[in-house]
């Protein structure tokens, strides 16, 4: 129980700092997703999410903050095993985030809001081709997944926002207050 509870307490240390990401994503009005790789207990790389509004000038769907916190790792730290690292992320991982961290050579995914529309750790890698279906990847949901919600609430109350406005993780993510 000791175990569990310290290594609880490491994942929460790094997902603060993925949080805090969000919150400066949030802060410039872009979709409220921080993400932090971690090796040997320090940060390697971070990202958060941008591009996804329209006073950005140039929406699009490629820069998620895992996308853009594997590239600063790659570009960093090429001599360090992918396998060691750990990616913390305030949402999970899309199917495009997931595919491509998976192909990087990363094992170990924590996340702390789940993806209800498109999140990708589910997905079936043993149905796969054989390239995914050797593939054993270590998944931790819902670590600080209270404090990554209420990062998403805000987004989604505020109507200024129109990024993935009226769809199901907007609508699951605001039901959650009325509860």
């Amino acid at each position: 129980m000791k175990i569990m509870n310290e290594k609880m307490q490491e994942h929460e240390r790094w997902m603060h700092l993925a949080l805090i990401e969000a919150e400066t994503a949030l802060l410039h009005g872009e979709f409220p997703v921080g993400c932090v790789l971690v090796h040997d207990e320090k940060v390697l790389a971070s990202g958060q999410r941008v591009h996804s509004s329209n006073n950005s000038g140039r929406v699009n769907e490629m820069d998620h903050a895992e996308m853009l916190a594997l590239r600063a790792f790659l570009d960093s730290a090429p001599t360090i095993a992918p396998q060691e690292v750990t990616v913390y992320a305030t949402m999970e991982p899309c199917l495009m985030c997931f595919s491509t961290l998976i192909l990087n050579g990363i094992r170990k995914i924590v996340y702390a809001y789940e993806d209800v529309m498109g999140g990708g750790t589910n997905l079936p890698l043993t149905m796969l081709n054989p390239l995914y279906a050797s593939m054993k990847i270590e998944i931790v949901p819902a670590v600080l997944r209270r404090e990554s919600l209420i990062l998403f609430q805000k987004f989604f109350s505020n109507p200024e926002n129109t990024y993935w406005q009226g769809s199901l993780l907007a609508n699951r993510t605001l039901e959650t207050i009325k509860t």
